[in-house]
């Protein structure tokens, strides 16, 4: 399973930015997928993700800006449109899923917590 992230980037203040995360493999079903970030010096935190049947979370410090979404033609595929960027948005944010995979004999596995490699954001003047 491979992801690709992209959208980060250098914004202004009050600018936007989309990131979007592309899952690819041998994928059977994704139970949850979102975004999270991580500044220096700080520990990762929960920006957005998405349940399988539509729930959404956000993070207390994004709400409001931040809209998380699901491609309707690629359900492996998420966007986060970050409005009203604030300095203090910039961070790396990883893209991370909880989803199943099927091996050549059928066998079914759970990866519960993977991981993307991150997309910088840097929200500056």
């Amino acid at each position: 399973v491979q992801f690709e992230e992209s959208g980060g980037g250098l914004v202004q203040p009050g600018g936007s930015l989309r990131l979007s995360c592309t899952a690819s493999g041998n994928i059977f079903s994704i139970n949850a997928m979102g975004w999270y970030r991580q500044a220096p010096g700080k520990e990762r935190e929960l920006v957005a993700d998405i349940v399988s049947g539509g729930r959404i979370k956000y993070g207390d410090s994004v709400k409001s800006r931040f809209t998380i979404s699901r491609d309707n033609d690629d359900k492996n595929t998420v966007y986060l449109q970050m409005n009203s960027l604030k300095p203090e948005d910039t961070a790396v944010y990883y893209c991370n899923a909880d989803f199943i995979t099927t091996d050549i004999s059928g066998s079914y596995h759970r990866e519960s917590d993977y991981w993307g490699q991150g997309t910088q954001v840097t929200v500056s003047s």
